[in-house]
């Protein structure tokens, strides 16, 4: 009897191990949409532009990994966009490098028409895993809030079915792939359409290279410098510190 359990025991384990597919190298897309107008002040400039502008800002992006390194960066706009060029140009722009063996990241942000590139430690994040479950692109995902720059709280859904520790821009961390996830105060949200694990060629996924480079507090304390007069208009001073942390937050991403 002991030994026809064993046999049905170590059964079980095998076709569990083969039904369950890791994913170590694949290009996952994702829509990303971020509420434009909410991101707007109310003065009279903005309220004129509003009604130029569709509701919602709707990109495609594509996160592409191989050998636990990745890079995100920009595929497509969405037909329902309708913005001016200059809202989107940043967009196209940026990307990050990320390799999880070195622990190093190497970002390219457009920052008021200027390419900064950025090479750092991978940021750490603090993490809460929930027991909330959703499944999305065909994988079972678990919940999670993280908060990053000090104060600005993320919701994540991640799968460890794909094994690498990434996800959207710069937030990672989880012991899975984020294929969901919303930033409030940015009002934009990222969510993975599909995983497409036919992917092989991974000199896609190389570093981003300029003459001058930033770590994040070089680039912060410039960035602060060159900004500091802009926020001080009128006399809504919690709308322009809501402005200026946005336009803080969206550059450090």
């Amino acid at each position: 009897m002991k030994t026809i359990l064993f046999f049905i025991t170590v059964l079980f384990f095998t076709i569990t191990t083969s039904a369950q597919q890791f994913v170590n190298k694949a290009v996952i897309e994702y829509e990303v949409s971020t509420n434009l107008k909410k991101t707007m002040s109310n003065d009279s400039w903005d309220e004129m532009m509003k009604d130029n502008l569709s509701d919602l800002k709707i990109s495609y992006f594509n996160y592409t990994f191989a050998d636990n390194k990745s890079i995100f960066k920009f595929d497509r706009w969405s037909p329902k966009t309708r913005i001016p060029k200059y809202l989107k140009d940043a967009d196209e722009e940026n990307s990050w490098y990320f390799d999880f063996n070195t622990g190093m990241m190497n970002m390219k942000k457009q920052i008021v028409g200027t390419n900064f590139v950025i090479i750092d430690s991978i940021p750490k994040i603090e993490w809460k895993i929930t027991n909330e479950n959703r499944e999305i692109a065909g994988y079972n995902c678990r919940k999670a809030v993280g908060k990053i720059m000090d104060d600005v709280y993320v919701f994540a859904f991640y799968t460890d079915d794909i094994t690498i520790s990434g996800g959207p821009c710069s937030v990672n961390g989880l012991p899975g792939m984020i294929l969901g996830l919303t930033i409030p105060r940015l009002y934009t949200s990222y969510i993975a359409t599909k995983v497409d694990v036919t992917f092989t060629n991974a000199a896609e996924i190389k570093t981003i290279t300029d003459k001058k480079t930033y770590d994040f507090a070089g680039l912060k304390s410039l960035i602060e410098e060159r900004t500091k007069e802009w926020f001080s208009y009128g006399d809504n001073k919690e709308e322009n510190e809501r402005q200026k942390n946005m336009f803080l937050w969206s550059a450090f991403l």
